[in-house]
């Protein structure tokens, strides 16, 4: 099949982008959309100019670093499907795509359809851990787990921490990811220590990486490639009102801890 690709084509954060047009022929339906890029990148090189930037490292739809827009849409057209997973059957011959990158201010451009995820990594700093003790590993099945918290917590787990979430939000908003990443340790015994500290912290710490508000659209949960659930976010704010709560004053036995 033969298509054109309008590609966003940007050298920096502070440099001034635009789409540049990119013919690209004799694409196998059996290709996967980065190696439909890979060809065009190699066609690129070979004529002396600079290939187009993309994010790219399992290539099996689990580290979640290949995500950007096709057409308007986080990832592209199929459902729970990531851009490494997307392959050119999903097109017809004479299609013509845009290709950009995830919009979002807490998600600043770094080349073309590359841009910097750091401020997911530092909310999971502020509370995506556990306390252990010292010495050995406990035994596996000391601790006993309800087998519907378990799936629950796996589910949220699934998170791969792409940012379709954010780029699908119009607020930009990154409850979804926040809410998975708080949800797969709180709902298990071992996060249970940290459970409140660990909701207000990585709240907070989204807020002040400058992510919009939720406002309930479901785009979220839409663009997921996993599917984690809008249920997520709602389990999340109410530990976020519990832990506030808890730090009151005015709430019987608080004592402003978590």
């Amino acid at each position: 099949m033969n298509l054109t690709l309008n590609v966003w084509r940007q050298k920096g954060r502070t440099a001034a982008g635009a789409f540049e047009k990119y013919p690209v022929n004799d694409v196998s339906d059996h290709m996967s959309f980065l190696e439909m890029l890979d060809v065009l990148n190699e066609k690129l090189t070979a004529e002396g100019k600079d290939p187009v930037a993309f994010e790219h490292d399992c290539r099996e739809g689990i580290c979640g670093s290949c995500g950007f827009m096709i057409d308007g849409r986080p990832h592209g057209p199929m459902p729970r499907t990531t851009v490494c997973q997307l392959h050119m059957r999903s097109f017809k011959d004479g299609d013509e795509l845009f290709l950009e990158p995830f919009r979002a201010s807490a998600f600043p451009i770094l080349k073309d359809l590359v841009v910097d995820r750091g401020a997911f990594d530092r909310i999971v700093q502020a509370g995506g851990y556990v306390s252990v003790n010292t010495g050995s590993a406990p035994e596996a099945n000391s601790t006993p787990v309800p087998k519907t918290a378990a799936d629950a917590s796996f589910d949220n787990a699934a998170c791969i921490a792409c940012g379709a979430c954010v780029a699908a939000c119009p607020n930009g908003a990154a409850m979804l990811f926040t809410s998975a990443k708080v949800a797969h340790l709180n709902l298990l015994p071992q996060g249970e220590p940290e459970r409140y500290e660990r909701a207000t912290n990585m709240v907070l710490q989204m807020d002040k990486e400058g992510f919009g508000h939720c406002s309930w659209h479901g785009e979220c949960a839409e663009a997921c490639p996993k599917g984690i659930p809008l249920a997520s976010i709602a389990r999340m704010n109410g530990e976020f009102t519990v832990a506030n709560l808890l730090r009151s004053p005015h709430v019987s036995g608080g004592d402003g801890g978590g």
